[in-house]
């Protein structure tokens, strides 16, 4: 196996400068990357560009793929992908041969096998690497990677992904990136829905929040989301971080994949109508550690 090359010898290409991937681009600009952005918001993309003086910005996905040696995606899910990747005007037709893809996205397994097999037949290799860490991860550069694919690809993506990754991990084929992904939201949406019913418990018997936390802190019961959240979920600040539309449409991939493989899911399933809930009441574009607010409005109806 070839030793990859270093990031600043690599034309690297990126769709998709939001929450996410605006951030991770920008650490491929500042490690030296020729790099090469689009986004289908021009607003966005301009805003992007005004920052990083330097990059290319294309204004199209076939545009900003031409001279890639990698092209990453970090875009919404399945049906994005499709027309951003692998439709007429996509960027899977721009690509040289030998170009490798590493999506980011969160998307359905299927898919992300789906779009192996069409890259494929041009000669041009792919990896499904989801992330974890959320915004806070993806300024700090600090996310958890999930890889799905071949390892002489994974070997070559390590400039790419060490650039944004602290923890990057090949779990297998294509597919398994997703899939581990999924196990991810699984433990969080449990995890998010505890610290919830935990918070609001405290507050209903009347302890002392911060004194609560620093206790539970390095416990048994500690967490990312305890570390990160407990403050801004007794504060009812929702306006940051991963938002309740987004975790339901991962829980939706996971409990379509769950019906597949014949997993029971019926705590994510429980959570999942929670967040349903969230969205029926105008909160799809808050922060998912939200699902507090629930419990105190229930507890005003009383």
């Amino acid at each position: 196996m070839s030793t990859p090359p270093k990031l600043a010898a690599l034309r690297v290409a990126f769709i998709g400068l939001g929450t996410m991937g605006g951030p991770m681009a920008a650490h491929l600009w500042r490690h030296g990357a020729r790099l090469a952005v689009y986004n289908r918001s021009l607003t966005r993309r301009l805003r992007w560009a005004e920052q990083h003086p330097g990059a290319d910005i294309a204004d199209s996905p076939a545009a900003v793929a031409t001279a890639a040696d990698v092209l990453c995606l970090c875009v919404g899910g399945d049906r994005d992908v499709e027309e951003l990747l692998l439709s007429d005007q996509g960027a899977g037709l721009a690509l040289k041969a030998g170009a490798l893809v590493i999506d980011h996205s969160t998307i359905s397994a299927a898919q992300a096998r789906h779009c192996q097999q069409r890259l494929a037949e041009r000669g041009i290799a792919y990896l499904d690497a989801p992330v974890s860490g959320g915004e806070q991860g993806a300024h700090a550069g600090t996310l958890s990677i999930m890889v799905g694919g071949d390892a002489e690809s994974y070997a070559r993506a390590q400039p790419v992904l060490n650039a944004y990754g602290r923890h990057v991990q090949h779990m297998g084929a294509v597919g398994s990136g997703q899939m581990t992904k999924m196990v991810n939201q699984i433990c969080v949406a449990g995890l998010l829905q505890g610290l919830a019913e935990g918070i609001h418990f405290a507050q209903a018997a009347g302890l002392d929040h911060e004194a609560v936390f620093t206790a539970l802190g390095q416990g048994a019961a500690s967490s990312w989301q305890m570390q990160h959240r407990h403050a801004s979920m007794r504060a009812a600040d929702y306006q940051h971080g991963f938002a309740v539309d987004w975790m339901r449409k991962d829980l939706g991939l996971c409990l379509d994949e769950a019906r597949r493989i014949g997993a029971q899911l019926p705590v994510t399933a429980l959570i999942d109508q929670f967040f349903a809930d969230l969205q029926s009441r105008g909160c799809g574009r808050w922060d998912m550690s939200s699902l507090l607010s629930r419990l105190q409005k229930q507890g005003d109806s009383r």
